[in-house]
């Protein structure tokens, strides 16, 4: 009598991997997440936004004959976390930021697939979904600076990250920053899209501070292309992604943040602690930032 439940005996020929439609399954992630943003001492409104979304993926068996206990089934998420910093002066920072956001969001829920398991496949099906609809975004920005003249040149900065269980896809445009945070340092993740950094990068002058806030890619803007920068990143247990805006960064030292993400376990206490900071520093700039943090599912 044959053993049904044996599926773990099941064998495929190499033509036909199972892997190249299923995927391999992710490492289950507990997940905790804060965040914080200020506009800072000097100006009168907050041109950064933030969004942390979960999406989640799950299946019940409704009518079965089929023995044993099939119902306990994991349920599948994935997070997105993205901070904005808008250009273009005042308010219209402000919007190109939401509108940013908002245009992102909107047309990622509308996507055909979303990724919940991790191979090479699916993360770069990732990375063109990601890239499509960031350059959508950067066409409707620029739509509206074409058809309201008052609205032309506004832009913004964006980082995200896409994060399947203790893996992550980041996709970053400008200069916001994400930072890996483990063992009691930060590491940056990300490259400046500024004039300062390509100095830097080309061996050019040496770049003064006005360089280090000309954007060289950002949404919308003045009629430039977008580059979509990917940085692959996998966590170990009691890594932390911080993401952040320049007024964090321009403010704050990287062991300052390193110092306060070691002392704030807590992350919505951490963000609040590194604003805070950033206020203390001066706060020249709006300041954003956001917090996830990445343990190992206990398995029950």
């Amino acid at each position: 009598m044959p053993n049904f439940n044996d599926v773990d005996t099941l064998e495929f020929p190499v033509e036909d991997d199972p892997s190249k439609w299923f995927g391999a399954s992710a490492v289950r992630a507990e997940m905790a997440f804060g965040a914080s943003s200020h506009p800072g001492k000097l100006r009168p409104n907050n041109e950064d936004h933030y969004i942390v979304v979960q999406r989640r993926r799950s299946r019940s068996v409704l009518l079965t004959n089929l023995p044993g206990n099939i119902t306990d089934f994991a349920e599948d998420q994935v997070h997105i976390l993205a901070v904005a910093d808008g250009i273009g002066g005042a308010a219209f920072g402000e919007l190109a930021s939401n509108l940013a956001l908002r245009t992102a969001f909107e047309l990622g829920h509308g996507a055909a697939k979303w990724i919940f398991k991790v191979n090479e496949q699916e993360l770069e099906e990732l990375k063109g979904q990601i890239e499509t609809i960031l350059r959508l975004t950067h066409q409707s920005l620029m739509e509206r600076g074409r058809n309201d003249p008052d609205l032309k040149g506004m832009g913004t900065t964006l980082t995200g990250a896409y994060a399947i269980g203790m893996e992550a896809l980041i996709a970053h445009i400008g200069d916001s920053r994400a930072y890996l945070f483990r063992n009691g340092a930060v590491e940056r993740l990300t490259r400046d899209h500024t004039l300062a950094q390509e100095l830097l990068d080309t061996g050019g002058p040496h770049p003064n501070p006005g360089h280090r806030h000309m954007l060289t890619n950002c949404l919308g803007g003045t009629g430039q292309d977008v580059k979509v920068d990917f940085v692959y990143q996998r966590f170990e247990d009691g890594d932390r992604l911080l993401l952040c805006t320049d007024g964090l960064s321009d403010m704050v030292s990287d062991k300052e943040i390193a110092d306060t993400l070691s002392l704030h376990k807590n992350p919505q206490e951490a963000c609040d602690a590194l604003v805070d900071l950033a206020l203390d520093h001066g706060g020249r700039d709006n300041v954003t930032v956001v917090l996830g943090d990445f343990a190992v599912a206990k398995q029950v």
